[in-house]
């Protein structure tokens, strides 16, 4: 900075405003400090401004799965609302591992993130409570913190899988089974309760054979809805627990002779074109109204932990719609 200042005949405070858009420059002496500044390839100091502010204008997004269509909108609308706070955004995957996102979090806080969006693998979240108490602002998004109080913001997971099975049930299904993820992860449970919700309202006795949860590896989803498609009363719709799942029962059912009806939760690419009715959550609001409200906390919001539920959306598009074979 003294390099520049010497270069544009200027004082150190005056560069130290145009480097940092402040008022009270002219524009001729701006125009005189940009230049100095392009001639000798000069470089604010990020690091000394840590020092000097205490915030480092970074945010960190932990995931479950990178690959994973639903994070994409979400990621981008986080990065989004965090350009916009003159952030930048760091994020990283915990592949559904409790150790590597307490890992990762705890790498994230290290280098001194101002504020956490958390995907949350695990079920206890108490690591978390010396760093939120430093002043690291944290929300938790899809599923609860464990074991904490934290600001989160979640889908309508259990309202949005009853919707879905009731509408099964409204074309007249009544062996309808069940498909989804771990039985740990708290959108799988809710899910499933939503469906027993929807059966029970119907007056139908779920049987267990209706039911799977489980990873979502291809192999494994593939056995399940082929055992629930076999035997003398196969089930005659099928409700797939997320967007991984409908992939593969897609799969399955396109082997089929007879038709067999399908509705999955989270959208999928061209399940417009495939026809295939789903449960759509809006990744991209949830990413945003996490991100909005963590700014919110770092500008210096203190009410009690909130819980922000969106709602969900049915888009019949053909498959969830067809009769009982």
């Amino acid at each position: 900075m003294k390099d520049v200042a010497a270069r544009a005949g200027v004082g150190l405070k005056t560069v130290s405003r145009v480097v940092n858009s402040e008022p009270g420059v002219t524009p001729d002496t701006e125009r005189r400090v940009q230049e100095a500044i392009d001639a000798l390839g000069f470089r604010r100091n990020d690091s000394a401004r840590v020092l000097r502010k205490g915030r480092t204008a970074s945010i960190g997004l932990v995931l479950e799965d990178l690959a994973d269509p639903f994070y994409g909108p979400l990621s981008r609308a986080v990065e989004e609302v965090a350009r916009a706070h003159g952030a930048l955004l760091i994020n990283g995957s915990s592949a559904e591992d409790p150790e590597r996102e307490q890992e990762l979090v705890l790498a994230l806080c290290a280098r001194r993130v101002d504020g956490l969006i958390v995907i949350p693998a695990g079920d206890d979240h108490r690591y978390l409570e010396p760093e939120i108490k430093a002043g690291i602002a944290t929300v938790f998004v899809d599923r609860p913190a464990g074991r904490i109080d934290a600001d989160m913001v979640l889908s309508d997971s259990f309202g949005g899988s009853r919707e879905g099975v009731a509408h099964l049930i409204a074309h007249g299904h009544r062996r309808i089974g069940f498909i989804g993820d771990q039985p740990r992860i708290h959108t799988a449970t809710e899910r499933l309760r939503g469906y027993h919700a929807a059966m029970a309202d119907a007056g139908i006795t779920v049987e267990d054979r209706w039911v799977s949860l489980g990873t979502t590896d291809p192999g494994r989803v593939r056995s399940a809805a082929e055992a629930m498609l076999g035997g003398p009363e196969p089930v005659t719709a099928l409700f797939a627990g997320n967007n991984r799942v409908t992939v593969t029962a897609v799969r399955v059912i396109a082997e089929r002779e007879r038709p067999v009806a399908l509705v999955g939760f989270d959208d999928i690419e061209l399940a417009d074109l495939l026809g295939i009715t789903v449960i759509s959550q809006d990744a991209a609001a949830v990413g945003r109204t996490a991100a909005e409200h963590l700014f919110r906390r770092l500008d210096g919001a203190d009410h009690a932990p909130a819980r922000v539920e969106l709602p969900t959306t049915l888009i019949p598009r053909g498959s969830g719609e067809l009769p009982p074979a």
